[in-house]
Formats: structure tokens, sequence, C-alpha cells
């Protein structure tokens, strides 16, 4: 069945858009002439020294030395980019200052809207840089942060950046334990901590956590406090951050380093061990931003670009590439949900938020409570930008009913992994239900079927051709790439398997159906578990669903399906007849669940992810304690159920 059409740009947009100037660019300059943008695509992914060397030349890279080639002739992962050049990414920031717009627009649930100018920005930049040179930090140190999602955490990542030292943050809502395990990693020199964070109408205090810290990782040697009411702090060799900003004369300069020098360090989930230590380089988080914002976003200067996230979500270092576009970064803290499901869409209205990011589960859950922000003014609105998860046709639909009709939809999945997306939104392309509308520039993504062949219009495992410079340029403490290869090219030799199901559509956009080590595998059917999800995300009467497959002796399997019901609601008869209905007419009678068990809550990761697999291992009787790290679980209280579960079987 051919998928439903739901947007398409005017000639206008198309025009106007910034994919559209730069494929003009690749024919003034480059003589190159691209009649769509799949064969723009094409060229991307099979030259690409001349696709990244264009971009260099297109975004005029600031920069040192020359390179002696694009990319080295290795095969991923070790492969290298503009060997002989260094650069530095602060850098390129603070070359779009302007007097014009605000470079940051903060607001919160405990506050009123705040506006930090370019000029505000760079002097408070400048100011921290001084104290950190007071520190003793130089190029290569590791700074942690331990902070929610305020200015005070961007300007320090750019003071730290400046210097070319490297970044890693963390959110406050993270739990002790899970933070230590992150930062003993690195070992940074300085900590950025906050006393206390506010969340859902609620205050948490964290004075205890950020001893806690200090006294656990011996490589802190001083630690910076941003607090709103205390004047001093019992913290060993500390400063208040307000103390730490005193330097007023001191003149922000940039540290250029080599394109491969570490950026920053984000982490994966670690549900099953220590969480891997995913280092990005300069360079390469650099191009990456500038071309996945500015041609996959269409972030235009003078533009308020917003996701909502928290420190601890890459989503949080990916938006600051609104700021090499010359747009403004609109930051949100606190609870999406606080006090109601409409407090974004207020913010978004009041703001002037042209480009409004979130995740699918935020727009699912706004489909289920009945939420219509087109209630609310949002004229600036051009863009919904979604990610987390899958979103399934349902959520497009209801972006088109309930928000904005003339509005492009852009979703997208790509990860920590490479901090940005390897299929998203195309301004020149309509929007078609439950599909991401393309492949991006220079990303060689594919489906393999069980020989390694690549095919299209079927599911198959994504995988990834061609190298990308944002890729990891290692895994912190990881001795000869041993974890770096396991995660992504134990499958096949050079390739990128992404664990991943996608299927290639008609119109070159690309459906995500579930992790395929999730994979819902009955009678040689085979389907992701986000098919279930939105067969089930049908019936009202669920809140929340955790499907599993586990293959037993003699080819026997024993599928559950686990829901989360709406408060108030038991699960009757009545209802299991409902969802198995919705299931075996949405799929098949294949992937009717063995049994339906209601649960108190679904357990996830903290960066939103179900934990499929950590269940089914634990179902399959592994040890919990070896399985899953409660330390990197939103709920970890939910996975009790489930050992439980065990017991009584």
């Amino acid at each position: 069945m051919d998928a439903r059409l739901l947007w398409t740009p005017s000639q206008k947009t198309k025009d106007e858009s910034n994919l559209s100037h730069y494929t003009a660019w690749l024919a003034k300059h480059k003589e190159l002439l691209f009649h769509d943008y799949h064969s723009l695509w094409q060229w991307s992914t099979e030259h690409p020294d001349n696709f990244w060397k264009s971009l260099w030349e297109y975004f005029d890279i600031q920069h040192e030395g020359t390179p002696s080639k694009v990319l080295s002739d290795d095969a991923m992962p070790y492969t290298q980019w503009f060997e002989g050049t260094k650069l530095n990414y602060a850098e390129h920031i603070f070359r779009r200052q302007t007097d014009e717009n605000p470079a940051i627009i903060f607001g919160s649930e405990y506050s009123s809207l705040q506006e930090i100018s370019w000029r505000e920005l760079r002097e408070r930049v400048a100011a921290l840089q001084s104290f950190l040179f007071q520190q003793g930090v130089r190029e290569g140190d590791t700074v942690a942060a331990y902070l929610p999602c305020i200015p005070d955490a961007t300007i320090a990542f750019l003071a730290v950046n400046s210097i070319g030292a490297i970044w890693s943050s963390c959110s406050p809502d993270f739990g002790t334990s899970s933070v230590i395990d992150r930062f003993a990693q690195i070992k940074p020199k300085v900590l950025f901590a906050v006393d206390h964070y506010r969340y859902g109408g609620k205050s948490f205090e964290k004075d205890a956590v950020i001893a806690e810290l200090v006294a656990a990782i011996p490589s802190i040697s001083h630690t910076v406090v941003i607090t709103a009411t205390k004047t001093s702090t019992d913290i060993p060799n500390s400063t208040l951050w307000n103390d730490a900003l005193q330097d007023k004369e001191h003149q922000l300069r940039f540290n250029r380093v080599p394109f491969s020098h570490p950026i920053w360090v984000l982490y994966s989930s670690g549900t099953t061990g220590l969480p891997k230590a995913i280092t990005h380089s300069h360079g390469g988080i650099l191009l990456e931003q500038l071309k996945y914002g500015t041609f996959h976003n269409d972030f235009k200067s003078g533009e308020k670009c917003f996701w909502y996230t928290t420190t601890g979500w890459m989503m949080w270092n990916y938006i600051h590439g609104a700021l090499l576009a010359g747009s403004t970064m609109v930051l949100y803290d606190g609870s999406p949900g606080y006090p109601d499901l409409t407090a974004l869409w207020k913010f978004s209205a009041k703001v002037g938020i042209h480009h409004f990011g979130t995740s699918a589960g935020f727009i699912l859950a706004n489909m289920k409570a009945g939420i219509k922000p087109s209630d609310f003014d949002l004229r600036a609105l051009r863009s919904i930008g979604s990610t987390g998860s899958t979103l399934p046709p349902e959520g497009f639909a209801w972006v088109y009913e309930n928000v904005k009709s003339d509005l492009w939809l852009a979703s997208m999945s790509g990860g920590t992994d490479i901090c940005s997306a390897f299929v998203g939104g195309n301004p020149t392309w309509p929007v078609y239900e439950g599909e991401i509308q393309c492949r991006a520039l220079g990303v060689k993504l594919e489906a393999y079927d069980e020989d390694g062949k690549s095919i299209q219009h079927t599911m198959g495992e994504m995988v990834i051709t061609q190298p990308m410079p944002s890729m990891p340029i290692f895994f912190w403490n990881d001795l000869n790439h041993q974890r770096y290869l396991e995660s992504y090219f134990e499958m096949y030799a050079g390739i990128w398997r992404h664990g991943d199901w996608i299927e290639i559509t008609p119109q070159q956009g690309v459906i995500i159906y579930g992790r395929s080590d999730a994979t819902l595998n009955r009678g040689g059917i085979r389907i992701g578990t986000s098919e279930i999800y939105r067969a089930v995300d049908q019936v009202k009467e669920v809140k929340d669903s955790l499907i599993i497959c586990i293959e037993k002796a003699g080819g026997e399997f024993w599928m559950p399906l686990f829901v989360m019901m709406q408060e108030g609601t038991p699960l009757t008869d009545d209802i299991k007849k409902k969802i198995n209905n919705t299931i075996r007419s949405a799929y098949s009678p294949r992937h009717v669940p063995d049994e339906i068990i209601a649960v108190k809550d679904i357990p996830y990761t903290i960066s939103g992810k179900k934990t499929e697999t950590p269940v089914k291992k634990i179902l399959m009787g592994k040890d919990p304690k070896k399985v899953v790290n409660a330390g990197s679980l939103r709920n970890p209280e939910a996975m009790t159920f489930f050992v439980e579960l065990l017991g009584d079987r």
C-alpha cells in the first residue's frame, strides 16, 4: 500500500532552502549539476572526498595547514580525515556573532524568559576561559559537567572547547553511581556542578552528590558550583559560578587543534555494563553539524531553533549546531509535562520558535492525551523535528491534524554514535506518512538481507558502507578498538552495522522498525517491535507497552506483551481481546502475544529508550546484575517486576 502524502513543500520553500543554495553553488563553482536530491545524495556517497571537500569550501572552514587528503584509504573505523589541518569548533560559532538577534533564549518551568546576546555570551565565555587557564586546564584535558539544560552549561562548554580541552556532561537526574561510571573513565580535571535543580514542580538538592563525585573521582582538582541561593560552598577546592566569571578584561582566544582531536565524550546507555565512552573529533562534529543543521534542518540566520533535551542526551550537543548556522539556540529546563503537556507548546508560542525539536514519545503522549497545539499561536513554527525512537504513522498524522497543516515534519534517526542523524529531513521533498524523508548527504546507508546483499522496498539490516567524519575516533580506554569493533563491525568486516531493521521505500525514504537484536520472529515472519507498539498505541486504555520474544528449545517461542495501563484502568479480558484483535488485524496472527501482563511501569534508559533486550535476557534466566546497570535506567525500580516474574515461573 502506498504511503499517504501529508505535505509538499512550496516552490518558494524549495527555492529558499539552504539545500537549494548549496546545489546552485555546486553548479556555479564545481560545474556539478543535479536534477534532484537523490542524484545529489548518490554523488555525495560515491565521491566522499569531493563531497566533504566541497563542504570545507562552502562553509569556509577556518583552519591552519593544508590537508594531505580529505580522507585516508584506511577502512572504518581507522579512516583519517583532513590530516595536517587544525581548527576550533567554538571559533566557528563566534564568527556568526551579531547584535541583531540573541544567541540564546532560555526558559524553564520556574523562571521567566531570559535572552543572552552574542556579546554577553562572548564575554562570559572569555571570563570563564580565563578562570580555566588559572586552574591549569590546557589542550587535551578533560572537563566534566553535572548540569541541567541551562545557559551556564553552554558557556562552560564553549570555554572548555575554545581551549581545546575535552567536554563531557551528565544531567542531574542521573543516579550518582551512573555519573561516576561515566566520569571516572575520563578522569576530568575540573567539574562543573549544580547544587540543586527543579523538575516537575519539585526541587532536588544535589550538594551531597557533588561531594560524592569529588570523593570518588580523584582526578578532579577543582569544582565550580552553580547555585541560586548560596554564597559559599563546603566542597573542597571549589569556586562559585559567579566568582569564576570575574575576569572582565580577558579577550577570548581560540586554540586550533588537529581535525581528529577529541571534542567531547558521550556515553552509551550502559544497560549491560560500563557505559561506552564515545569520543568524537573536533573537525568531524564541526563538518557534520554544519552539514546536517544547514541542509537537513534548514536552520537559517536569525531563526529560533529549539530541541527539548537534557545535557545527558546527545541532542544537547547537537542543538549547539544552531549557533553554527547563526540561529538563536532556544533552551528549556524542566519537565515537558509540567504543569501539563501544553507547557512546551505555550513556550513555543511565547518565544516564536521556528524549529521545534522533540521526541517521538512526546508526540505520542500528546496524541493520547488529546492535546491540540493548534490552539496556540504557532505562526512562526515551520518545522517539527522528531527523534529518540520511531515515530509511527499515527504520530505523523496527529502532527498535521493537530499542530499545523502547512508544516515540515522532519523525523530523524541517528544517535549518540555519530551525534547526528543518518536519515532525516529534506526541505525540498514531500513528507509521507510513517516515512523518514531521506538518507542524509554523505551517509551511504543501505539495508542488507541475510546474505549481506543490498535490498530495497523490504526490511533489512541497517548498515553504513562508507565512513563519515563524525563517526567516533575511539572509545575512551578501549584498548585496540576492541569495544568499538564489537559494537559496529562484528557482523560485517569494515561495514558499520547499526542494529536497526529498516526499509528503503519507493520514495527513497526510510522506515525504521526497531532494534534488530529485539526482532520478533515467529514462524519465519519477522517484524520490528515498533510495529507492535504502533498497534497497541491504538488501544486508548493502554498508556505504554513492551514486547519481547524468547526463543525456546525445539523451535518454541514465548512472546509476552507487558502493558502499563492508564491510571485507574484495570487490565480486563475484554481489553486483552481488544489488544489481540488490533495486533492481529494490523499484522498477523503469529504476532499476537502469548500473554498480556499488566505492569506498573515500563523500564527506560536515561536517554529514553525501552529496555527490550535486558528484559529479554532477565526472562531467559541471565543474572540481572550482569544484564542491566540500574544506574543507566530512568526508572530502575521498574526492573524489579521482571526479576520477580522470572522467580515465579
